[in-house]
């Protein structure tokens, strides 16, 4: 069991985990693996807490119901299984500034924090805007060989370059 403790795994296997991962979603549900809809079921169960079954009435969620499904609990799993994998691997540490945005930008902690919430708003727009994010797109649907998918993994590259150009050589002067 000393695999378990590796703070790197073998991206092969990892990759291998994942298609046996997606072979066992589709066999047991008939759908892919993907991430943003449970965030999109979590802000309507965080609705619900203030406006009640009004939200029930939006068209949205009656297509995506604010519940606790499967997918909800891959998420759940998947930030359960990073931290307990950081902790067995000893490489668990509060980090509130990396070493690269303070290099770029500064220790603010609140800077960092605001651009976080800005990029994970923005993100999270893009992938509901898109029909998915870059598990459902990149993993599922490329495994599907969904032409839509294989489009959207592409422009995931290039807009991960062309923000990471942007942020760190125009913005933040590194």
């Amino acid at each position: 069991m000393e695999w378990l403790s590796m703070s790197r795994w073998s991206p092969y296997v990892v990759g291998a985990g994942i298609g046996l991962l997606s072979c066992i979603a589709f066999l047991l549900s008939n759908k892919p693996l993907g991430c943003s809809t449970a965030f999109a079921r979590t802000s309507g169960m965080l609705e619900l807490l203030f406006r009640g079954d009004k939200v029930k009435e939006k068209a949205y969620y009656q297509k995506f119901t604010p519940s606790v499904d499967w997918e909800w609990m891959l998420v759940a799993g998947l930030i359960l299984g990073a931290f307990l994998s950081a902790v067995i691997s000893s490489e668990f540490h509060v980090l509130l500034i990396p070493d690269i945005w303070a290099d770029a930008a500064g220790d603010s902690a609140a800077l960092r924090w605001v651009a976080s919430l800005i990029g994970g708003i923005i993100l999270g727009f893009g992938a509901r805007w898109a029909g998915g994010c870059t598990s459902g797109h990149g993993i599922s649907g490329t495994l599907q060989l969904t032409v839509s998918s294989w489009i959207a993994a592409c422009c995931f590259f290039i807009g991960g370059i062309a923000t990471a150009m942007l942020l760190f050589r125009v913005i933040l002067g590194g």
